[in-house]
């Protein structure tokens, strides 16, 4: 089986994630890129590595060890290529027996994930955007399977809060040394409604702006970021409701009757324009409790003097308008209208009632090398 029309690869047969077809699964896989002629015979299968005591180690103990990977890729995501994608597995595979699997729709990364950790493996490369890495650590929380991650996607958030540079040759890199001499540790997610988060949830307005981006999915492989601005802008001006609440808070028993717009963070920054990160809180920490920030209104001026602190100033600070609050464990979210919320940038639709909450040591992290 192969990459339709982009990949050439010689498979040995697996067993399947969860469900009959879901997916592309290619392990022990030799990919190349098509040649100038057909191939006219069959070629031999190639072997799979034979793991013994001796050659399996535990991720960061700074020794070159055999580790069996699981490569997920989003070929859709903005920077995913067939070429990257051949050179990120040739490179993994130089050291480790790594595996090669592909989603077509929402829900495949969570059931690989799943897969992987069932089978013991030692970690799952996240290739693609930042919907597919949610999904990804959504499969594997509660696992003793690690998750690695590669910049796929237009913004790329988590990864770069990690450090990792923003283009994946240049991540793989930092991947490939973090595998061998980086830290594992358990960090904490967030879970809105029973679904995992890695870096923070949006309800009311940006999960408005998400939901128009999605809308014209085929545009964001190609406009990425200026997509995002003119759906935030259309959402500003013609679209999202800002006169009147959306919902009304619970912050750990502390209510709050007019919400607007809320983040709840799980690491900062919120997200990156560019090159520049908007930071709204500096409390907010893989190591902390979740940090809630709450516009109570939302006018121009407002929004404009948050985004000159967020890019300015490193963060916002607590008025009549803005709501901080920072060491949260749990945030109950309702109103009798239904409104729009997401999580890690992926849009999940309106809801009446949301229930976040902290979900300490949720998920192993390997930690890139930043220096090499």
């Amino acid at each position: 089986m192969s990459f339709p029309s982009r990949f050439n690869a010689w498979v040995e047969p697996s067993r399947a994630p969860g469900v009959a077809g879901s997916g592309i699964c290619l392990t022990h896989t030799t990919i190349f890129m098509p040649p100038l002629l057909p191939m006219r015979r069959a070629l031999p299968q190639p072997k799979s590595p034979v793991y013994s005591p001796v050659t399996r180690v535990t991720i960061g103990t700074g020794k070159i060890s055999l580790l069996r990977i699981l490569l997920i890729v989003n070929s859709f995501a903005s920077s995913v290529t067939p070429r990257n994608t051949v050179l990120v597995h040739q490179h993994l595979a130089r050291h480790h027996d790594v595996q090669v699997v592909e989603t077509n729709e929402r829900g495949h990364a969570t059931r690989f994930a799943q897969d992987a950790a069932s089978r013991g493996l030692d970690a799952v490369v996240a290739f693609g955007g930042d919907g597919t890495l949610n999904e990804v650590a959504t499969g594997l929380a509660g696992s003793d399977t690690a998750l690695a991650m590669l910049p796929g996607g237009s913004t790329n958030v988590f990864v770069r809060t990690l450090g990792l540079a923003n283009d994946p040759m240049v991540a793989l890199t930092q991947l490939v040394s973090g595998l061998e001499h980086g830290e594992v540790e358990r960090v904490s997610l967030g879970q809105a409604n029973g679904r995992y988060f890695c870096f923070h949830a949006g309800i009311g307005y940006d999960a408005a702006v998400v939901e128009l981006v999605e809308r014209r999915s085929s545009l964001k492989r190609l406009v990425g970021q200026p997509l995002f601005a003119y759906s935030a802008m259309h959402s500003w001006f013609r679209s999202y409701d800002r006169q009147y609440p959306h919902f009304t808070l619970d912050i750990d028993g502390r209510h709050i009757p007019n919400g607007y717009f809320t983040v709840v963070l799980n690491t900062n920054p919120y997200t990156f324009v560019g090159k520049h990160p908007i930071n709204l809180s500096k409390a907010a920490s893989l190591e902390k409790k979740l940090v809630v920030v709450t516009f109570k209104k939302m006018t121009t001026p407002v929004m404009l003097r948050t985004l000159y602190s967020a890019l300015r100033r490193g963060g916002l600070e607590k008025s009549s308008s803005i709501d901080i609050a920072i060491d949260v464990e749990n945030v109950s979210i309702n109103f009798p209208a239904p409104f729009p919320y997401q999580l890690d940038g992926d849009y999940l639709g309106d809801t009446t009632s949301l229930e976040i909450k902290h979900c300490p040591e949720a998920l192993r992290l390997v930690r890139p090398s930043i220096t090499f």
